[in-house]
């Protein structure tokens, strides 16, 4: 059989198990031959002899009697042993259960379906990485556990396909055996039925020719029909058991893709979303910074934009406004004109007034005057005492 990795179905295993079974020439022309010598033997035998008549009746009863039996009893010893073997691959089996809870383990810490930054008045007291990395920690136990189980599942399923592959041999060994026989009853049966025509033919014996149809080729022919429901039963259970080799195989595989895969697998979606999370962490972080400049900017921006108009307007304010020039101007001249006026009017007054108070001065000095001098007359000697 030429070599693929598709998985084989149930008619190829069937065509190879025919193949392995079937006979190769040289055994099937030493059948042939050995047949037509049984076959001439049966012809010479003396029915009317009882020791010899008896003699034929057994061989034919007794033809692949210890072949029949021994496939009986292997196959009723499969029968009972398929139901233990590969119970570790069953729906119930070892590898089964643990390849289910590995799975279901796997479901829980798909980091998928983790929200990281769970907002809310929780948020500040409940971290979900934490909780997440703490039931991840917790799992790995659990998983240790699993991968331990199906390590002892796998050792069981590798004991039954060696165990199967025992069986099979020996089955295949049985089978070729109730081939040969086969073969060499169908030749037997061949070369009888041509002679017992001929003989009718040639009008022979006819109580020889009522023995050899009723009491050696009926029987032989019941033996045949026996032949190929046994090697119907062989070949089954060679198939059946190739089956389950085959499957516990790839259940073998599976467990090592768990192993190896799945679990590497799960520490890479573990490391990346840790790595993930920090990261959005300081893009959250960088986008609060960036948020925080462009608000201090936009703000800034309004400030300048604002105050600016308001320097701006109060610079404009703050000048002296033309028509308060003019104003002011206006009255200015109207005070200095005031002034002149007032100085115009002022100044003979000023001279009158400077010409009174040097009138004044003049008299006040003679009243000093007078006093000073009578004040040196009442201080000569004589004067007064």
């Amino acid at each position: 059989m030429a070599f693929t990795l598709d998985i084989p179905q149930k008619e190829e295993i069937k065509k190879v198990v025919e193949e392995q079974v079937s006979l190769d020439t040289e055994t099937t022309l030493m059948i042939s031959d050995a047949s037509k010598e049984k076959g001439q033997e049966i012809l010479k035998a003396d029915y009317t002899d009882f020791a010899e008549r008896k003699e034929l009746t057994k061989a034919i009863e007794e033809f692949g009697t210890d072949v029949v039996k021994q496939s009986a009893n292997k196959n009723t010893l499969m029968k009972n042993r398929l139901g233990d073997l590969s119970k570790a691959g069953g729906e119930a089996g070892e590898v089964a259960r643990g390849l289910a809870r590995l799975s279901d383990q796997m479901k829980d810490l798909d980091p998928s379906g983790i929200d990281f930054l769970r907002s809310g008045p929780l948020g500040k007291l409940f971290s979900p990485v934490r909780a997440y990395f703490n039931k991840y920690k917790a799992a790995d136990t659990v998983i240790g556990e699993i991968i331990d189980s199906l390590n002892t599942g796998v050792k069981v399923l590798r004991d039954d396909n060696t165990t199967l592959e025992i069986e099979q041999a020996s089955m295949r060994d049985l089978t070729k055996q109730l081939n040969q026989k086969i073969l060499l009853g169908e030749e037997l049966d061949v070369y009888l039925t041509a002679q017992i025509e001929h003989q009718k033919v040639v009008n022979k014996d006819p109580e020889k020719i009522q023995f050899l149809e009723e009491e050696i080729l009926f029987p032989l022919r019941q033996r045949m029909l026996d032949f190929h429901q046994m090697l119907a039963v062989n070949q089954n259970g060679i198939i059946a058991m190739e089956v389950i080799r085959k499957n516990n195989y790839e259940l073998i595989r599976s467990v090592n893709r768990a192993q190896t895969v799945t679990i590497a697998a799960l520490n890479v979606a573990v490391t990346v979303a840790g790595a993930l999370y920090n990261q959005k962490i300081v893009l959250e972080k960088v986008k609060a910074l960036n948020q925080a400049t462009n608000n201090m900017i936009a703000s800034t921006s309004r400030m300048l934009n604002t105050q600016g108009t308001e320097i701006q307007k109060q610079a404009m304010d703050t000048n002296i406004q033309v028509e308060t020039l003019k104003e002011a101007f206006r009255e200015t001249l109207e005070a200095l004109d005031s002034i002149s006026q007032y100085k115009q009017k002022a100044l003979p007054l000023m001279k009158n007034t400077i010409t009174e108070f040097r009138e004044l001065a003049d008299e006040g000095e003679q009243v000093i005057q007078n006093m000073e001098e009578s004040e040196i007359m009442r201080r000569r000697p004589g004067e007064g005492e």
